[in-house]
């Protein structure tokens, strides 16, 4: 299985890639800059070329970029719009030097324009974004969110909005992330919840356009709408929903990543424990 986890490039790229190795991923999703930043600082060609050949080695694949938490590809805001954009397209540029395939990115928030004004923003923003970056591989995320606030995304019908209206969608997909949709009120606690979950999936999105999921258990409950990571197994949804995803075959070959606290630390404990649930590895010390 491929499992990783989001670690952070603090001391930098290639450390990173040591700290996957070190706990048992083969696959790793970062920032390339400081997420809280507009400014970024460029990446030298030289380490990038040396982060490319070290993931190569340590055969960690695919690398996933998540971008800045500053852009809102869906905001009204012309002048916070167009900076967005602006960013957005330096993250994927970036993200294409360090020979990334995906690049991870929210919904955006329509901050009160209402959803449909929104939803219609993001998708003008998209299709620029994909338009602005011809010949790139690298595949641009949507990622499902908790719905705080007036976020987009917490439905699975947004997503499949863009994506149906983006004319260039073959370098688009989405991330699915277990802690948001929770939040969002799809219910994966049971057989049952799950299966109506999935069902919902391929009939809005499509389930050939699943290429990440974050698997992050929630700290509140059911439809709380409040994004809030927890341990897997310690939290609202438990450990039967991870353990289904890693035993269903249509999830085998998806990146499946980590994204709570202290990664250096914890992450090792929980990509083994996913190990252990998808019959890989004998059961870890937790």
């Amino acid at each position: 299985m491929k499992i990783g986890g989001h670690f952070p490039i603090s001391k930098g790229l290639v450390k990173a890639l040591e700290m996957t190795g070190r706990a048992g991923g083969n696959t790793m999703q970062f920032f390339t800059k400081n997420p809280g930043q507009w400014k970024s600082k460029k990446i030298d060609p030289m380490i990038a070329g040396r982060f490319i050949q070290a993931a190569k080695k340590k055969e960690i694949a695919p690398l996933i970029v998540h971008d800045s938490y500053l852009i809102n590809l869906a905001s009204a805001d012309e002048e916070l719009l167009r900076k967005s954009i602006k960013a957005f397209i330096e993250e994927i540029e970036r993200a294409e030097m360090l020979s990334a395939k995906y690049i991870v990115t929210h919904m955006g928030a329509h901050k009160g324009a209402g959803e449909k004004s929104g939803l219609e923003i993001l998708t003008r923003s998209v299709a620029e974004s994909i338009e602005k970056t011809p010949g790139m591989d690298v595949t641009i995320l949507l990622e499902t969110t908790a719905g705080q606030g007036t976020q987009l995304g917490y439905s699975f019908s947004h997503i499949g909005h863009v994506i149906k209206n983006v004319r260039d969608s073959e370098r688009l997909g989405v991330c699915l992330d277990t802690c948001h949709i929770f939040a969002a009120g799809y219910d994966i606690t049971s057989d049952e919840g799950y299966k109506k979950t999935l069902d919902e999936f391929e009939r809005e999105i499509g389930l050939k356009n699943l290429k990440v999921v974050h698997v992050n258990d929630a700290k509140k409950p059911l439809g709380s709408r409040v994004d809030r990571h927890e341990f897997i197994g310690k939290g609202h949804i438990g450990i039967g929903a991870f353990e289904r995803i890693v035993n269903d075959p249509g999830f085998s070959n998806i990146p499946l990543i980590l994204e709570t606290p202290e990664p250096e630390k914890m992450h090792k404990k929980y990509i083994k424990l996913l190990r252990y649930l998808g019959g890989e590895t004998p059961p870890p010390p937790l």
